[in-house]
């Protein structure tokens, strides 16, 4: 059962990494990697406690599928809140830059903390975020206007993107954290 596990969090993770022919919604790959994510936490919490090499290997599996997989699920929850399921306007990535890169950073970060049983690390993380994100989300709010009704402001965006992102980190922690304890 472990290796199922392991296998199943590794296959969330690729589905938002591997390119899908022909290109599916992102809809679909945020859905497969949730269901895949949830097949995994039944098979972790049916599977043995794990040690030496497999705890190893349980520990980047999971760190891997924290940081990677969160990417679709962000994506996705982004078309969401803009409720009618569309890029932004201007086709851009939004007001804020860098931010699927920060959000690896962070997804990494949330679940090393996790893993090595320190939650105070989870709130460094958000802080730096925050401190680091406040001078462009200071600009952007008093700067721009919204040109359309679907644009996602960017408080907005960092606020559903750092979100989704912990939670995604912390639900395949859970996963890791079945098969180690």
């Amino acid at each position: 059962m472990t290796v199922a596990t392991l296998v199943l969090l590794a296959l969330a993770a690729a589905l938002s990494v591997l390119p899908s022919r022909p290109p599916l919604p992102h809809w679909t790959t945020a859905l497969a990697s949730a269901t895949l994510l949830g097949i995994a936490a039944v098979t972790g919490l049916q599977a043995d406690r794990v040690h030496g090499v497999a705890m190893a290997a349980t520990y980047v599996v999971t760190v891997i599928a924290a940081a990677a997989g969160g990417s679709a699920i962000v994506t996705a929850v982004f078309r969401l809140a803009r409720r009618n399921g569309t890029p932004e306007p201007d086709g851009s990535a939004g007001p804020l830059h860098g931010g699927r890169t920060i959000g690896v950073l962070e997804r990494t970060a949330v679940a090393a903390s996790i893993l090595a049983g320190w939650p105070e690390g989870i709130a460094i993380v958000l802080a730096v975020k925050g401190l680091a994100r406040y001078p462009e989300l200071r600009a952007a709010e008093t700067h721009t206007v919204p040109t359309h009704p679907a644009a996602t402001s960017a408080s907005e965006q960092f606020i559903i993107g750092t979100f989704t992102s912990v939670v995604w980190a912390a639900a395949v922690c859970g996963v890791g954290y079945a098969l180690v304890s």
